[in-house]
């Protein structure tokens, strides 16, 4: 996120809001009530970070990147627990 003020402050989150609304809201409704909107909205955030095909991480899940990514700063004895 950018700093106060500047043109990145909401960047990320209109972007997430547009996409939620987009793929979710729009196009699975109209809605039975506030708990169908509910466990879809947990679906689509489980989906959206646990299994998506992320192109630009090599077609892989956030969360899996986001794994390696800690694993390999971690070095190699942090990851076997020998802190």
């Amino acid at each position: 996120m950018g700093s106060i003020g500047d043109g990145y402050d909401n960047a990320l989150a209109e972007t997430i809001n547009g996409l939620f609304r987009a793929e979710l809201i729009y196009r699975k409704g109209p809605w039975k009530g506030l708990d169908s909107v509910e466990c879809a909205i947990l679906d689509w955030v489980d989906w959206l970070n646990n299994r998506r095909l992320l192109e630009p991480v090599g077609y892989i899940p956030p969360a899996e990147f986001e794994q390696l990514y800690y694993d390999a700063e971690a070095g190699p004895t942090e990851r076997v627990g020998l802190k």
